[in-house]
């Protein structure tokens, strides 16, 4: 039995929102990959699995034809992609959001080339949530871990 609509938005929720606690502890901590990195990499994962479930249960009769090889090779690819827009310099990392959000792109792609519309919507609003909402939250936290100033006497 495929999962509902409620029960599959469900299920990116918890993986956003997971994402995104784990994400707190590393923004607190100074670390480059934050809240929208960790949101956007957990819910691409979840949204992968999701595709495949139902992917898999809409081809089950099929013995011969596996269509996740193609989504498979997707993920592969764009990971592959995401980390040539990585880059290290002066000791500061860039790029990785965008890595993450690349990723969480191409779940949508394949939530849309299979034909699973109200995955793919959902993917996007949380994504966009995560790329605008969470960034202006980052930010907030990011000047609170960092304390007042101190000033010279």
């Amino acid at each position: 039995m495929a999962p509902d609509n409620l029960e599959i938005l469900a299920r990116l929720l918890i993986a956003t929102v997971l994402g995104l606690i784990l994400g707190i502890e590393r923004t607190m901590a100074h670390k480059t990959a934050g809240m929208r990195t960790y949101s956007l990499v957990s819910m691409a994962a979840a949204s992968f699995v999701i595709i495949s479930e139902i992917v898999a249960r809409q081809y089950s009769g099929f013995s011969s034809f596996d269509p996740l090889r193609m989504a498979s090779q997707v993920i592969v690819g764009v990971g592959f992609l995401g980390a040539g827009l990585i880059i290290f310099k002066e000791s500061k990392v860039r790029g990785l959001t965008t890595a993450a959000g690349l990723w969480i792109a191409a779940g949508i792609g394949i939530a849309s080339g299979y034909g699973i519309y109200s995955v793919a919507v959902f993917i996007t609003i949380l994504a966009l949530v995560v790329f605008t909402i969470l960034w202006l939250v980052e930010k907030k936290i990011k000047e609170v871990a960092k304390g007042p100033a101190s000033e010279d006497i």
